[in-house]
């Protein structure tokens, strides 16, 4: 097997972007700079070493995945490291980007509209080990296997960049990846940018280059799951979110640019006109993806630093739902506040396996409104199935407000909102491949109702209990002498 150590220096020259690619090269945060921090405030749980790729990392990441991060130090069978759970919520996110988490969606917004270029460098850590000929997958790399009956190791955590075979313009998403041979990944490639650009490639009758991109900062993750344009570099959304520029590498063996300070990169192409199985899996949804047919990656190359770290998710686990739910928000928020101002905030619900079901909270003043905010909702992303619009009064992280806003603010004659055979997620199991209905319910209150008859009660002075005080120190043997007679 070819193996070649190359040093990382930067560029001086200016990139395609026309900036300077020497930028702050020594301060690029990376994979390592978040696991440092959950580290140092006891987030971050070490397992003992020679755990199993095949299920048990897996389940032991599953069980912590509410409390923190697990890294694996060597699971059985190989040096390199894995790490999983590096969000459990919300204010991980929001921590990682250094924001409070009240101001993550803005954040996110903030980034989507004012981008920052990405700039290219010479070499980079990330190549300091290449292997180019007789690759193995399963040898080089510690690939898990994730839910019981998945078909075997997945690579679930790679941002998978790739290029418009016209333009050069690079795309970043996440697709599912199952190792199927030494050198042969089996693919799912959902209608989006990615089908776009493969394509066009497979409609020339050629390959389309791609890279898969393992162990980043979470900013780049972050950005890959942006609701963007089809020729949107989601990198530069990472940049925005970083505060500089993402160091980009140009790939060995094609013309993809990739994070210079990424762990690890699987350089390939996606074959045309070939299609073999893959699947089954198991998604967001928390049901498994079938088995069918799909696009394959030959690879070409790996890549690695001289001692990466693998990143894994288990699908459908929290850090899949928390991953996919902040930048899906983000850009729903700004979908709709282009059209309706009284829009204040949304959120995709965990119970909605953060990708089908929809809150949105409103500053409400023209009855009719919430019912144009939900088809506008629907048209933002094709995955969305339910919509419920709620007052300023509601508590859209509380799925027991929202459903007290639709038992009490709701009826189904004059509020509900249907739309048939309409395209939804191939993933939901109760679709004619994707075909379904969608459903808005407007659980406002009518503009004109008479200020009492929805005003909700309110216990006055509770927000300023101090329990401390007003509880007694000696609570059994109070209350044991109050039984006692």
């Amino acid at each position: 097997m070819e193996q070649t150590k190359v040093s990382s220096k930067v560029s001086s020259r200016s990139d395609r972007h026309g900036v300077p690619s020497g930028a702050g090269h020594n301060a690029s945060p990376d994979l390592r700079t978040w696991l440092r921090k959950l580290s140092a405030t006891d987030r971050l749980a070490v397992a003992r070493s020679g755990v199993s790729l095949i299920d048990q990392l897996a389940a032991i990441g599953k069980r912590l995945e509410h409390t923190s991060a697990v890294l694996f130090p060597s699971p059985k069978g190989h040096s390199i490291p894995v790490v999983s759970n590096i969000f459990t919520n919300r204010g991980w996110v929001a921590e990682s980007i250094g924001v409070h988490p009240n101001d993550l969606l803005t954040r996110f917004q903030d980034a989507v509209r004012n981008r920052l270029p990405w700039v290219e460098v010479e070499s980079a850590p990330v190549q300091d080990v290449v292997h180019t000929s007789n690759i193995d997958l399963l040898k080089l790399l510690p690939i898990p296997k994730h839910n019981e009956l998945d078909s075997g190791p997945y690579i679930t955590a790679a941002l998978l960049i790739a290029r418009n075979p016209k333009t050069g313009v690079q795309n970043v998403s996440i697709h599912r990846c199952q190792v199927s041979g030494p050198d042969r990944i089996g693919v799912l490639i959902l209608p989006r940018h990615t089908r776009h650009y493969f394509d066009m490639a497979e409609q020339a009758g050629q390959a389309l280059e791609i890279a898969l991109v393992i162990g980043v900062h979470p900013a780049c993750i972050l950005a890959s799951q942006a609701i963007v344009a089809v020729d949107d570099d989601e990198m530069e959304i990472a940049g925005a979110l970083l505060g500089h520029p993402v160091e980009m590498v140009k790939c060995r063996t094609n013309q993809v640019r990739v994070p210079a300070h990424a762990e690890i990169v699987i350089e390939g192409r996606i074959l045309p006109r070939v299609r073999e199985p893959e699947g089954p899996f198991g998604e967001f949804p928390q049901y498994y993806g079938p088995r069918a047919n799909r696009e394959v990656i030959q690879v070409d190359a790996i890549t690695h630093r001289a001692k990466p770290i693998f990143h894994t998710i288990t699908g459908g686990g929290m850090e899949h739902l928390v991953l996919g739910e902040i930048p899906r928000e983000a850009t729903m928020l700004e979908h709709l506040q282009r059209s309706f101002p009284s829009v204040r905030d949304v959120r995709l619900t965990r119970g909605g396996t953060c990708r089908y079901h929809l809150a949105v909270k409103m500053d409400k003043t023209n009855n009719g409104e919430p019912k144009n905010i939900i088809m506008g909702a629907f048209a933002g992303h094709y995955d969305l199935k339910q919509v419920v619009v709620v007052d300023m009064d509601v508590d859209i992280d509380d799925p027991n407000e929202i459903e007290w806003a639709v038992a009490t603010r709701f009826q189904a004659d004059r509020d509900l909102l249907v739309v048939s055979g309409a395209l939804g997620s191939k993933l939901d199991p109760t679709t004619d491949n994707g075909i379904g209905a969608k459903m808005g319910l407007d659980a406002t209150k009518p503009v004109e109702a008479e200020p009492m008859v929805f005003k909700r009660i309110h216990v006055r002075g509770e927000e300023d209990v101090d329990l401390v005080q007003c509880l007694s120190d000696d609570a059994e043997g109070v209350a044991a002498q109050i039984l006692s007679g």
